[in-house]
């Protein structure tokens, strides 16, 4: 599962970290943004293993923290 390492800013113009995890052997079929709790971030383990199981369906999916 090829996983790659980003960053975009929000409306205040604050950077946001972000992976994009993608299918190993194909192109996604679709993608998905993945929205966890607020209190968490996007390497909690189960963020992480929900995020790899979709990519073992055929999905990319974006998982990022949210400011703050």
């Amino acid at each position: 599962m090829p996983s790659k390492r980003l960053f975009f800013e929000n409306a205040d113009g604050e950077k946001l970290a972000a992976r994009l995890e993608l299918p190993a052997h194909q192109d996604p079929e679709a993608y998905a943004i993945f929205a966890h709790c607020f209190t968490c971030n996007k390497n909690l383990t189960a963020v992480r293993n929900i995020s790899r199981a979709l990519t073992q369906k055929g999905f990319g999916v974006l998982r990022f923290d949210f400011t703050g």
